[in-house]
Order: structure tokens, then sequence, then C-alpha cells
């Protein structure tokens, strides 16, 4: 998609600090952290919201969450725990169009989220 943010950043046309790519998925620092480690973890290719995701998705959108844990674990926090959250559309607290998931460590978390 032309004016996605998150396609450019994997198109390389924005810089991101990036922490992990393989063919399919990239995980970049989020740059307005929410905990000591905030890393937003995308599939290469454009799917808007999660509403948009198809049967030939499934093992793409599957991958995110493999490669969050992963993260996790390198980064010291996964037997402490973390949070992982998925936002579609605007009520839902959505402001980039291209499905992404946010991995938070290394600090508390309460519920509800709010």
């Amino acid at each position: 998609m032309q004016d996605c943010l998150f396609c450019k950043i994997a198109q390389r046309e924005i810089p991101a600090d990036i922490v992990y790519e393989d063919d399919q998925v990239l995980a970049f620092n989020d740059i307005n952290p929410q905990a000591p480690t905030h890393i937003l973890v995308i599939p290469k290719s454009h799917i808007a919201t999660l509403n948009d995701i198809e049967e030939r998705d499934q093992a793409l959108v599957g991958r995110l969450p493999y490669v969050a844990a992963r993260l996790a674990g390198e980064r010291g926090f996964a037997a402490d725990g973390y949070r992982v959250v998925m936002n579609c559309n605007d009520q839902g607290g959505q402001t980039v169009y291209h499905i992404h998931m946010h991995l938070m460590g290394g600090r508390r978390f309460t519920w509800p989220a709010g």
C-alpha cells in the first residue's frame, strides 16, 4: 500500500530500529514505548486490519506471536511475563492500518488495560 507507514518501513523507505527480520516478518522498536521493551511485529505484506485477514494469511499471521515469543525469550523477560496486543480499527485503538502486534515487557502490567 502506497501511503502505509509500516509498508514504507518494511521497504526501507523510512528508517526504523529493526530488531528482527525474516522473509515474512519485520520487528522494530516502537518510537513511543509503553514499557522498557516495546517492539512492533508486523507482516511484510500489507493487511490493513484483523478484519481483513483471509484464510490464505493464517500461517503469516500465526508467525507474529511466534516471533514475539522468541524476542521475549532473547530479551530475558519471557519467564517473568509480557504482554502482546493487537488493536483493530478506531475504537480498538488502531492508529496504523497495517496489522501489527505490540510486544511489551520489562514491567508489571495491570488489567483492565484501559
